[in-house]
């Protein structure tokens, strides 16, 4: 997964149709619409502010009256295709009194999002997820000696009759480290939720 680290922009006419296309950071869904109030206030003679979403557990298309599918999807596939995550797309048009028929709007508000990614500078972030691992009382301090060596974080430690460890660690280590785990405790350690990543 990547992440956008700053406003890039690409502007293209297409038969006298001007497409701005940029591309925010952004955290949350309600940062985005801010940003798309202020750029429907900065392009008030814009026909269409077309954009799509993809946050933490949020992401969303518009239109913005455009035939549908024929804006926002293509700007959502560029997006899905460079694995971005945390980013705001928008496609601001301008009419330019001639109609391009829906493949043409389709490779236009693809363009424009692909081209602004020509200036782009992103960063590769990287994906967590957690683990519960139940395990005795004497086990305890090996496994928590295994977290510290392959840099992975306690989130919180539960003590009933056994130990509940639940912990933080990047996806792709994922089962390497259950693997080691479970070699380490000589098979007695118990993992739960293997569907919380």
């Amino acid at each position: 997964m990547y992440q956008l680290v700053s406003l890039a922009t690409a502007e293209i006419e297409i038969k006298k149709s001007r497409f701005l296309g940029q591309l925010y950071p952004v955290t949350t869904r309600a940062e985005a619409r801010s940003l798309l109030l202020n750029i429907r206030a900065t392009h008030p003679n814009a026909v269409h502010v077309c954009w799509a979403l993809i946050c933490d557990g949020d992401s969303g298309l518009d239109d913005d009256g455009e035939p549908s599918g024929t804006a926002a999807r293509p700007i959502y596939n560029v997006l899905v295709h460079k694995q971005l995550h945390n980013i705001l797309a928008v496609v601001i048009r301008y009419w330019g009194g001639t109609k391009l028929g829906a493949g043409g709007l389709t490779r236009a508000y693809g363009q424009a999002i692909s081209d602004a990614f020509k200036t782009a500078e992103l960063q590769q972030v990287e994906s967590y997820c957690e683990r519960i691992f139940h395990l005795q009382f004497a086990d305890e301090s090996s496994l928590r000696r295994l977290c510290e060596q392959h840099q992975i974080s306690i989130v919180s430690a539960n003590y009933a009759d056994t130990v509940e460890l639940r912990l933080k660690l990047k996806q792709q280590q994922v089962q390497a480290f259950e693997q080691l785990a479970s070699d380490l405790l000589r098979g007695s350690l118990q993992m739960r939720d293997p569907d919380i990543c």
